[in-house]
């Protein structure tokens, strides 16, 4: 317990002076004639996302120095025969834990925000919506904590608060699911596997979002708490929404990083092998949950079997579709035909450069005259602009 405490403090300093130097390099040591409203939406996200872990990682942070603190100096903070409040704890870590949810998507979010553009071959739609949405998200993180404790002893009160706080969370997600979905509307679509991972993305993460709305209801949390349908609401968010656009973006970058491509049959295979293992693996958890099956148990009824084989399988499936770009990815290193500068026709900064990049990145710093989607329009290319 002492290491695991240590550890999460250690952690938290590492955090913490990371994020510290994403924000002062974003902020400060711009291109010239990058304004913050011609920055990239991903660098969007990564300033968020470093905002974010400065003022959620103290939390846990103090959370675990409270626990030394009991072990080693005879202070009774968690301990209720002493006055102490055990669920200090879970206070304390939740106002971590859910804006640690944003700190693991907002990333994803700014990548699937510059897949889309270019493989849609429009500007993102409503840029500032999506910006400042993104910034909306992260506030109101900060207010939604408590309804992972619906089931505690916290009051009533507090728990129609979160409930509501909850429901507004989705507002700001919801105005960028529509935003996505308007860039695709009337693009040139290329089907590249960037673009596939995006499109699960988008469909995965919607889904996620919805059942969200069931466990921040209050009455429909009592039921749902602590059984399957919170770990597929949970993997439904952070597998098929963040780690669905991790894998968009290294196969967006991935000719960029390394100077090399990598084999766009089995990048596709491997791409439609995970969205179906996924749906597989943790769709009939959503119906196991909402008929009582509880988590963290190593047994359940035989009415159950069928479900619980399926979801079996499907982690199979996916497995093998995690296996095969780790094996395509390894091989291009070696085989790999050489990559453009700009093999996906991009618009963006990093794809003026040589593949991989120098050291410095650019000779000379680029002075940037335009913003990071100015793809022609639909309706410009058939008046000939």
């Amino acid at each position: 317990m002492d290491f695991w405490a240590l550890g999460i403090l250690m952690l938290g300093i590492s955090s913490i002076s990371a994020s510290i130097n994403f924000v002062v390099t974003i902020l400060k040591l711009r291109a010239p004639g990058m304004s913050i409203n011609r920055m990239p939406l991903f660098t969007w996200m990564t300033l968020i996302t470093a905002f974010l872990l400065l003022f959620a990682i103290p939390s846990v942070t103090m959370a675990s120095i409270l626990i030394l603190l009991d072990r080693h100096l005879g202070t009774h903070f968690y301990q209720a025969g002493f006055g102490g409040d055990p669920l200090l704890w879970q206070h304390l870590f939740w106002s971590f834990g859910h804006p640690e949810v944003y700190i693991l998507i907002l990333p994803a979010f700014g990548i699937i925000s510059e897949v889309l553009p270019v493989f849609a071959r429009k500007p993102i739609f409503g840029y500032t919506f999506v910006a400042f949405a993104s910034i909306a998200i992260a506030v109101l993180g900060f207010v939604a904590w408590g309804h992972h404790m619906f089931v505690s002893s916290q009051s009533a009160y507090a728990g129609m608060v979160f409930s509501l706080t909850s429901f507004l969370v989705s507002v700001p997600s919801a105005i960028k699911v529509f935003n996505w979905t308007m860039t695709l509307h009337r693009g040139s679509i290329s089907f590249q596997t960037p673009m596939l991972y995006a499109l699960g993305f988008i469909g995965l993460f919607t889904v996620g979002g919805l059942t969200g709305l069931f466990v921040a209801t209050l009455a429909v949390d009592v039921h749902l708490t602590d059984t399957y349908f919170v770990i597929a609401h949970f993997h439904y968010i952070m597998v098929g929404g963040a780690v669905m656009g991790y894998l968009g973006g290294l196969h967006y970058w991935w000719p960029k990083i390394t100077g090399k491509l990598y084999p766009r049959f089995w990048s596709r295979i491997s791409a439609m092998v995970i969205f179906i293992g996924f749906n597989v693996t943790f769709f009939p958890q959503f119906i196991l949950g909402y008929l009582g099956m509880p988590r963290r148990y190593h047994a359940y009824p035989p009415e159950f079997q069928v479900l619980n084989v399926m979801s079996s399988a499907g982690a199979t499936i996916l497995g093998v579709g995690y296996l095969i770009p780790l094996i395509y990815f390894i091989w291009s290193m070696r085989y790999g035909r050489h990559a453009s500068s700009n093999p996906w026709g991009v618009v963006g900064l990093e794809w003026e450069t040589t593949s991989p990049p120098p050291t410095e990145n650019f000779e000379t710093p680029p002075v940037i005259t335009r913003g990071p989607y100015e793809y022609s329009r639909p309706e410009e290319v058939a008046d000939g602009r």
